[in-house]
């Protein structure tokens, strides 16, 4: 894989994946406005590499934001490799070991798997080769994205927090609004491990402050992993050494009893002080095209700010997709769906987030049905999968349906769909960045039943029927109304999802 930040920048260049920008381009307002026109290109355009920034530092954006580029940052050259290994992978370690051979066959997996857990080395990294005499986040190109943002604040940051009692690490992805030279807000949500953490330690009553690190860049699938929907207690850099095939080697931090990769382009070390009182943070441009409202979030304090030699700053734009952050979600819901179809829901074959639904906010799934009312056991079994449990809107299907094809999905739905029979609703948690609930963090949910009915036993020898809804007919109640704004989206050739979903 890459030993840093710009051996992947180096790659992507060899074919012809980047633009490199001589001119001066301000951080606060302009690199954003170039990368989100480069990220709503054809095909998501090419990764930007701003060589004049007024810092010190270069600054790379949309690195990952073309399914090409994500599949060159993990190292594969499709998805179907990738998903190929994982499931080789199931196979092996759980199909049942009938005798002594079948056991012996296993050696050699656990001996690649030995490869993937992170070491600590004793030695310094890269990341540490230029230490900051005095720490100043100011001067780093941090990126202000839109007109009324609450400030500049860092968009990639691999947050690093270990649970005071178990001592098991994470790696989140929170945003951090700069406030001064040294103090930055830490904006995890009350759903992020990070908080789970940082809540531990405060009802723990150790005293002293609660250490955090924060890595950016180094190899790119390290992002990736940080923003991956990890179980709670596994840690993110098992599975960049899994995707790797290679353990990623980590250092001590100099002022804070943390980890961080040895080849990160920048480490920002600190604390939080539970005594102190949370700060107001925000608001901010966000996906869904609204600024999400400030809120009060814990100050981060910043004890040691070291980089790598001829360090790359990599950011990215939060804003209406398609974004980069759209193929990250794309990769996610290929990798993430052979574990959730072994641990969750077994009758899951395909899984897809459309980019307009900003990653979990909308997921259609298939599946394969066997029984009455087995859509709405996999949607309840998904409400209460990890992130999985922020998704608010969800269209269950069956059959050959590819759900990438929204004009064969909107078929699919007009045939099998009846809304006074086939549509769930529910509550449960939500995107604390959602703007239409009422109530932050909480709110409704809809699942949309959109498979072919399996009937009854009882039905089918034909006792019971008038207790049983009739078969959904092209023109029958609740279906005829989708059929206008149907023939216009087949008329138009592809339907977008945001016009399923809004129309």
């Amino acid at each position: 894989m890459y030993k840093n930040l710009t051996s992947y920048i180096e790659e992507l260049a060899r074919y012809n994946e980047v633009v490199r920008i001589g001119e001066f381009v301000d951080p606060v307002l302009e690199m954003a406005e170039v990368a989100d026109r480069m990220a709503k290109s054809a095909g998501g355009g090419k990764a930007l590499l701003f060589e004049n920034t007024g810092t010190a530092f270069p600054v790379a954006m949309n690195l990952m934001g073309s399914e090409q580029r994500m599949c060159r940052a993990l190292g594969i050259q499709n998805y179907e490799e990738l998903t190929a290994r994982i499931d080789k992978l199931f196979a092996s370690a759980l199909l049942p070991k009938q005798n002594l051979w079948d056991k012996l066959k296993l050696l050699p997996l656990l001996q690649q798997a030995a490869q993937w857990f992170p070491t600590v080395s004793d030695r310094r990294g890269a990341c540490q080769e230029v230490v900051m005499e005095k720490p100043d986040l100011t001067k780093l190109p941090v990126l202000k994205c839109w007109p009324y943002d609450g400030g500049r604040f860092i968009t990639l940051p691999m947050v690093h927090t270990k649970d005071p009692l178990t001592g098991l690490r994470n790696v989140g992805m929170y945003r951090m609004q700069l406030f001064s030279e040294t103090t930055t807000g830490m904006h995890w949500h009350l759903h992020k491990t990070g908080a789970k953490h940082f809540r531990t330690f405060v009802r723990s009553a150790q005293k002293g402050v609660f250490p955090v690190a924060v890595a950016l860049g180094g190899d790119p699938v390290y992002s990736f992993c940080a923003a991956a929907p990890m179980p709670e207690n596994m840690d993110e850099y098992l599975l960049a050494g899994f995707l790797r095939n290679k353990k990623v080697t980590l250092v001590r931090c100099l002022t804070q009893p943390l980890e961080v990769p040895a080849d990160a382009d920048f480490v920002i070390e600190g604390y939080i002080d539970p005594a102190e009182a949370p700060v107001t943070e925000g608001p901010f441009g966000d996906h869904t095209g609204f600024y999400s409202l400030d809120d009060l979030y814990p100050l981060f304090h910043v004890t040691c700010l070291t980089h790598r030699r001829h360090a790359v700053y990599p950011a990215t734009v939060v804003g209406v997709p398609p974004q980069e952050d759209a193929y990250l979600s794309q990769a996610i819901e290929k990798i993430f769906l052979a574990p959730l179809r072994m641990a969750v829901a077994p009758e899951i074959s395909d899984l897809h987030l459309p980019f307009e639904g900003v990653a979990h906010n909308i997921a259609c799934v298939k599946i394969e049905n066997s029984y009455p009312g087995q859509a709405i056991k996999t949607a309840h079994a998904l409400w209460g999968a990890g992130q999985m449990m922020l998704n608010k809107i969800m269209i269950v299907v069956d059959g050959d349906v590819n759900l990438s094809n929204y004009t064969a999905l909107w078929q699919t739905i007009v045939a099998n769909y009846r809304p006074e029979y086939d549509t769930y609703f529910s509550h449960g948690p939500l995107d604390v960045l959602d703007h239409a609930t009422q109530t932050p963090g909480f709110g409704g949910k809809i699942c949309i039943d959109a498979t072919r009915k399996v009937l009854p036993l009882s039905f089918r020898r034909g006792a019971g029927s008038e207790d049983f809804p009739p078969p959904p007919s092209g023109e029958g109640p609740g279906v005829r109304n989708l059929l206008p704004l149907l023939r216009r989206g087949l008329g138009g050739g592809r339907l977008s999802f945001f016009t399923l979903i809004t129309r």
